[in-house]
């Protein structure tokens, strides 16, 4: 994820870096963020544990891309019924990932 989040941060972006699930809830706490990008496999929440506490907990919309290694379909469908705005599966091209948050963004 560091990797990721140097690419991001030269295209402009700001970054926060969670290294498990608790560090990024302690993170959606304190922060408003425009869009969450997270790996759904995260020590001790996943990413769709903390999307739907943003969306129900927070009560907010904001949009969240996961990133995953596995294609899983249960967890396409949680997923979609979650709002993701976007479902990449690893390894993916990070020109591909930035232009998904462009996207995005500029909606």
């Amino acid at each position: 994820m560091k990797t990721l989040a140097v690419i991001l941060e030269r295209e402009g972006f700001e970054v926060d870096i969670a290294e498990d699930g608790n560090v990024a809830m302690d993170f959606l706490a304190r922060n408003d963020y425009d869009l969450l990008v997270m790996d759904i496999h995260l020590p001790y929440r996943s990413g769709l544990e903390l999307v739907k506490y943003v969306r129900s907990d927070q009560g907010k919309d904001t949009p969240a891309i996961v990133l995953t290694a596995f294609s899983d379909p249960q967890m396409q469908r949680q997923a979609r019924e979650l709002g993701i705005s976007g479902y990449i599966v690893k390894p993916f091209n990070p020109v591909d990932l930035i232009s998904r948050i462009k996207s995005i963004l500029n909606n």
